[in-house]
C-alpha cells in the first residue's frame, strides 16, 4: 500500500507537506502542490478518508434529506445543494422520506452512522422535533429547508407560503372566481399551514366566504388513488370555478381526475398552483403557478450548513432565518369570468 510517507521520498517534501496537499490545508505553492499531486497519481495513490475523518473528527460528507425526490421542485433543490457542497469541497449524500416520520428516523441512524458532517433537511412535518433533537444531541449541524418544526429553533431556509398562497387567489378574483376551493398537504406540516392561512386571507379581503368543506387536507406526496380528490369534489355543490393547489404535484393530481371526468382546464375548471413543473414545463405552459427559487433554496442552504459546521459549530451566533419570495407566472389554466373568454 502507498503511504505519504513514499509520495513525500519521491516528490522530494515532507510527509508534512503531502498531507497538506492532501487536505488542502496550509500554504503550499502551486509548483509544490502539482508536483505532489503528480506523484501521487504515478504511484496510484488513494486517500484513506475513514483514517483522515477520525484523525480530524470529520468526513467531509454533508447529508441531504428531502421528503419527495420526483418532485420537480426537490430535485431542482438538490442540484443547488449538489453545487454548493462541491464549491466547497463536500461531498453529498441524499436521502428521500417520502412524507413519512419512519422513514425519515431510518436516514436519521444513516446520517449518525456514517459520521456525516452536517444536514439540510426538509423535515416530515411537525412530529419531526424529535429527531431533529437528536441531531442537536450528537452535535450534528443542520439546517432547515422549506419547513419550520415547532419548539426546533435552528438556521433555516423558507419560501413565503402565505404570501404565494394570496397572490394565487388574487389572481382567481382578479379573473371573476368566487368559489376558490383549496387542495393542501397536511396541516402538520408548516407550509401547508402557512399557505392555507394564506387563502384563508385572501378570500376574506375579497369578500368572499370561506368553507370548510371547500378545504381537502391530504398530502403533498404523489398518490395513485384519486379516490378521495374525486369524493371531494362530488360533495361540494355547487362546484368550484377554481382550485388552488398546495403544490404541484397536487395540481397534476387534480388535473387528472378532472380530465377522467371529461372537464377541461380551463374551460371546465380553472387549477392553479404552487411550485411550478420543472424545466420541461416551458414545452407547452399550461399550469399558472407561484414558482418558488428551488435552486437557492438547496444553494443557500448549503452555504448556511458550510458556514455552520466550519465557523460556529457551537451554536455560539444567533439562528439565520432567510425566507424566499416566490414569483407569480401567468399562463393558460384559468378562465376570465369577467368577459366569459379564457
Amino acid at each position: 500500500m502507498v503511504t505519504i510517507y513514499d509520495i513525500a521520498a519521491k516528490a522530494g517534501v515532507s510527509a508534512m507537506t503531502v498531507s497538506r496537499v492532501i487536505n488542502n490545508t496550509g500554504k503550499i505553492s502551486d509548483k509544490t502542490r502539482m508536483k505532489v499531486r503528480r506523484m501521487m497519481d504515478e504511484l496510484g495513490y488513494v486517500p484513506n478518508h475513514m483514517a483522515r475523518s477520525l484523525v480530524l473528527q470529520q468526513s467531509n460528507m454533508l447529508f441531504l434529506l428531502i421528503t419527495d425526490i420526483t418532485n420537480p421542485f426537490y430535485t431542482t433543490l438538490a442540484r443547488g445543494a449538489e453545487d454548493a457542497a462541491n464549491k466547497y469541497g463536500y461531498r453529498l449524500l441524499f436521502g428521500n422520506s417520502d412524507e413519512k416520520i419512519d422513514k425519515e428516523l431510518d436516514y436519521l441512524d444513516t446520517i449518525l452512522t456514517t459520521r456525516a458532517d452536517g444536514v439540510l433537511i426538509a423535515p416530515a412535518g411537525d412530529a419531526s422535533l424529535s429527531h431533529l433533537e437528536a441531531l442537536r444531541k450528537h452535535r450534528v449541524p443542520f439546517v432547515l429547508l422549506d419547513r419550520e418544526v415547532p419548539g426546533m429553533e435552528s438556521d433555516i431556509v423558507l419560501g413565503d407560503s402565505k404570501d404565494g398562497a394570496r397572490q394565487l387567489v388574487e389572481h382567481l378574483t382578479s379573473r371573476g372566481h368566487q368559489r376558490i376551493a383549496m387542495i393542501n398537504g397536511s396541516r402538520q406540516v408548516s407550509s401547508a399551514r402557512m399557505r392555507l392561512e394564506g387563502y384563508r386571507e385572501a378570500m376574506k379581503l375579497n369578500d368572499l366566504s370561506y368553507q370548510e368543506h371547500h378545504i381537502l387536507e391530504t398530502t403533498f406526496e404523489l398518490q395513485n388513488d384519486l379516490s378521495i380528490i374525486e369524493a371531494w369534489l362530488d360533495q361540494m355543490d355547487p362546484a368550484p370555478t377554481a382550485i388552488v393547489a398546495g403544490n404541484n404535484v397536487l395540481a397534476v393530481e387534480v388535473i387528472r381526475t378532472l380530465s377522467a371526468r371529461g372537464l377541461r382546464v380551463p374551460e371546465d375548471m380553472s387549477v392553479v398552483c404552487f411550485d411550478d413543473l420543472g424545466p420541461y414545463s416551458e414545452i407547452d405552459p399550461l399550469l399558472t403557478v407561484v414558482a418558488q427559487q428551488a435552486y437557492q433554496f438547496g444553494y443557500l442552504g448549503m452555504q448556511m450548513l458550510v458556514e455552520r459546521i466550519q465557523i460556529n459549530k457551537d451554536f455560539i451566533v444567533p439562528w439565520k432565518k432567510i425566507i424566499l419570495p416566490a414569483n407569480m407566472i401567468i399562463r393558460r389554466s384559468v378562465a376570465n369570468l369577467n368577459d366569459g373568454t379564457e
